[in-house]
């Protein structure tokens, strides 16, 4: 993090004046040297100076609002703790989710930090859709006054890097707002930066807010502890019940049906939430990472052997842009000094190879803090629930897909978790899991609610979900389901369970589309403009439409589609029919869960 403010025409400090200050900082410990740092840091920016009394400068009137948007609950996690932080420091604090934030408030803020995350294509969570499109088109106005900071969280295996919270916070400085603290971007180790960037932010905030003494404003700055029993940090081991596989024989894809116990945890969830799961890396994929780095897997490291931080710690199969110039700046081979200073040849090689991979191609002896160093901690993998706790109780279910893809060489590699779950794990072994709750993928409060469900694959996961528990409850609103895969024999996923569900009436439409069934290929998509008229219909009586699935393709060409129904049936422009959307997401009746 580098404040990039110009240091030209200060007026140095007396040789008194930096005696009083040398010994001053020296009974400070790291955290309140941070703290301090960001304190100056918001005075510059607010103008002010610091009088004698210990207090912090009066009230300029406002509050601060904490706005986020998270895709898979980790910016929902550091907004909740900057929350706690902002409290204790008395500051009036409202912490708020962006699908529940009305964009036009946002001029009305005094104080504002943005908790972000970046998925896909560098695009926004799905809760930060509206706001990030009513900034980027310049609806909002402009934006004086307005003093804020912009934490984005990201994953640099991915080309566009925190991109989301660069949008944010370029448009909002665009627009007239003021920064108080410098934007950061951080990796998906990012707990101790989230701290480090908070405790700034936090005192530049309360810099301009009256918030007591400063002995209790550094006092109070802490890392929050989450009120959930078992969390990301503190997983369930639950235990793995069933392990079926449900595509058939000779279908291209191996998908589970996978059944945990929740036995005796007190767990609970509701349909659209996420199961996060914790994961061993194999042990044959470990063997060969230590034979390529010329390690045995006995040198010692802060979570104990190698071999041991290599099977539970780090990141063996998603590779990541610095592992590649890390290990280039420690290699003399000149094809992988080239890769790593070409950004195509880099984001290509990431997208294709796993760290074994990379290694068996460029040979490289490393030590284990070399190789620990260009390594990044193993982050858990979320899977839309399959189940609702109405008709399953102490279970959660999944849908899984086996990721399998064949390299060059022959050698075919295995997606981490997904593996995991269905090759490695015997039944009633353990298995370290929490709930990730999702508000912005609900039923209706209101059960006599139509409900559209676009599904595709594995995408059909929290629609199972979502039946079981309007099924429990007797809700008389109409359910149609748009589901695809390649084969109607091998690939109709719950095919029973659907047919059980129009018989008794509760499935009032299914639409399926089996790509491979007939020489022309058809999508989900082509389901949807095919039944255009009725479609459109059951949004004009207030049905709710939903999307799980595969975000970079099937989601965008979903929406494509959408749009073009409601442009044709509801006789709208194409402006118009995008402003339709955007009215049926704020009102949460357009919900998405890509990934």
């Amino acid at each position: 993090m580098q404040l990039t403010d110009s240091l030209t025409n200060i007026t140095p400090l007396s040789d008194e004046q930096q005696r009083q200050l040398t010994q001053a900082l020296g009974t400070l410990n790291s955290q309140q040297l941070t703290w301090v740092s960001g304190y100056l840091y918001g005075l510059v920016q607010a103008g002010g100076a610091i009088s004698a009394a210990p207090t912090l400068p009066a009230s300029t009137g406002g509050s601060l609002t904490i706005l986020y948007g998270s895709q898979t609950g980790n910016a929902k996690g550091v907004a909740s703790a900057i929350e706690q932080q902002a409290k204790a420091l008395g500051l009036p604090t409202t912490l708020i989710s962006m699908a529940d934030y009305k964009p036009k408030q946002l001029k009305k803020e005094s104080h504002l930090l943005i908790i972000v995350s970046t998925y896909g294509e560098g695009e926004p969570p799905e809760p930060a859709v509206d706001l990030h499109e009513q900034l980027k088109k310049g609806k909002l106005g402009k934006l004086d006054g307005v003093k804020f900071a912009v934490l984005g969280l990201g994953d640099s295996s991915y080309e566009f890097f925190c991109k989301t919270g660069q949008d944010f916070d370029g448009w909002l400085a665009q627009a007239g707002g003021e920064r108080i603290a410098p934007l950061a971007g951080l990796d998906v180790d990012y707990e101790a930066g989230a701290k480090a960037w908070t405790e700034q932010a936090l005192a530049a905030v309360a810099a301009t807010l009256n918030a007591g003494p400063v002995g209790a404003v550094a006092g109070a700055v802490k890392h929050a502890v989450g009120h959930n029993q078992y969390d990301k940090a503190n997983p369930f081991p639950a235990r793995l019940s069933v392990n079926q596989k449900v595509t058939g024989r000779d279908s291209t894809k191996d998908i589970r049906h996978i059944e945990i116990s929740l036995e005796e945890s007190g767990i609970t969830y509701q349909p659209g939430d996420a199961l996060g799961v914790w994961f061993d890396n194999e042990a044959g994929l470990v063997r060969e990472l230590l034979a390529l780095a010329s390690l045995s897997g006995d040198e010692p490291t802060e979570q104990g052997s190698l071999r041991t931080a290599l099977t539970r710690h780090f990141e063996l199969t998603r590779l990541h842009g610095g592992f590649i110039t890390g290990l280039a700046a420690i290699s003399n081979d000149a094809a992988l000094h080239d890769i790593a200073g070409d950004k195509t040849q880099l984001n290509a090689l990431v997208a294709s190879a796993q760290v074994v991979d990379v290694l068996k191609r460029f040979p490289t002896p490393l030590s284990a803090e070399q190789l620990v160093s260009l390594l990044r901690p193993l982050t858990p993998r979320l899977y839309s629930i399959a189940s609702a706790q109405s008709e399953v109780e102490e279970e959660v279910h999944l849908t899984v897909a086996v990721v399998r893809y064949p390299q060059e060489d022959g050698v075919v590699r295995s997606g981490a978790a997904s593996s995991y779950l269905a090759d490695r794990l015997d039944e009633d072994a353990e298995v370290r899991v929490f709930v990730e709750h999702n508000d912005n993928f609900r039923l209706p409060a209101n059960p006599d609610t139509p409900v559209i469900m676009v599904g595709p694959g594995t995408g059909i996961a929290p629609f199972r979900a979502f039946l079981q528990e309007r099924d429990a409850i007797g809700a008389s609103g109409k359910n149609w389901l748009f589901f695809g895969n390649p084969h109607f024999t091998q690939d109709f996923l719950y095919q029973v369970e659907w047919q059980r569900y129009v018989k008794s009436g509760l499935l009032s439409n299914i639409s399926l589309a089996f790509s491979r069934d007939q020489a022309s290929k058809i999508y989900v998509q082509d389901r949807l403009r095919a039944e255009g008229a009725e479609l459109f219909s059951w949004l004009e009586a207030g049905a709710h439409f939903y999307v799980c699935g595969d975000a970079n393709h099937m989601a965008k060409d979903v929406q494509e589609a959408l749009l073009e129904v409601i442009a044709q049936h509801g006789h709208k422009s194409r402006e118009e029919a995008e402003e339709y959307l955007s009215e049926l997401r704020r009102a949460k009746r357009y919900q998405r869960d890509v990934y």
